[in-house]
């Protein structure tokens, strides 16, 4: 996903209300990304910062580039996957560190390009947690509906393992092809328990979890 192109200038993608610069994204994508005033707070990088290694491998990498991958293969954008894996590195006992995470935004993750207040970075967080819930959502509905047989689930998760390893790596993650083998077995045998409880579940009596209302079993 790298490449030598030139970065983005300051005045490339720029939102009239925020001044945030690092993709062309939805209004309201654009509107929660604000940007914080300032660098770090005076101008130190924290050691954690400077030691932190994901995301090595895309020096050089545009926002652009980066954005545009993900939005083929996945419901997140580059700002969501970014800010939520920082998220994850940087909680503590107390909670996330989110100024420190919006204020060395550019030191943590190459393609961005700007700092961000704390609170565009628990937006971005949360916007990637409420996709990963509708995006699961969708998938299992479409592997518990029947509509797929069990090749096809196979063929389908197949390739989203890949990508979902591919993003891994890009992180640092080294997975051996071991490993990688085995979480691809245990994925096919958990896909195909799902199906299987699916069948059975869509031709038992249900109930709505929401309303208790019965309703009748499908006829065979």
């Amino acid at each position: 996903m790298a490449d030598d192109r030139p970065r983005p200038t300051e005045n490339d993608h720029q939102d009239a209300d925020t001044g945030a610069v690092d993709a062309p994204e939805t209004d309201d994508e654009q509107a929660d990304a604000s940007v914080a005033d300032g660098s770090a707070e005076g101008g130190d990088v924290p050691d954690e910062v400077r030691k932190y290694e994901r995301f090595k491998k895309m020096d050089g990498a545009e926002y652009d580039r980066v954005n545009e991958f993900l939005r083929d293969r996945t419901y997140i954008t580059a700002r969501e996957w970014a800010i939520a894996r920082l998220c994850a590195d940087f909680r503590t006992e107390t909670g996330v560190e989110m100024t420190k995470i919006g204020e060395n935004l550019p030191e943590l993750v190459p393609f961005m390009t700007d700092t961000y207040t704390p609170q565009a970075v628990n937006q971005a967080r949360a916007s990637f947690e409420e996709k990963v819930k509708q995006a699961g959502a969708t998938f299992l509905y479409g592997a518990m509906s029947g509509f797929f047989t069990a090749e096809e689930l196979d063929d389908t998760m197949y390739e989203v393992t890949e990508v979902a390893k591919f993003l891994l790596e890009v992180e640092g993650v080294d997975l051996s092809v071991e490993e990688e083998l085995e979480a691809e077995d245990r994925i096919s045998s958990v896909m195909r328990e799902v199906q299987s409880a699916s069948e059975q579940l869509r031709h038992d009596e249900l109930e709505c979890p929401h309303c208790g209302h019965e309703m009748e079993p499908a006829d065979d």
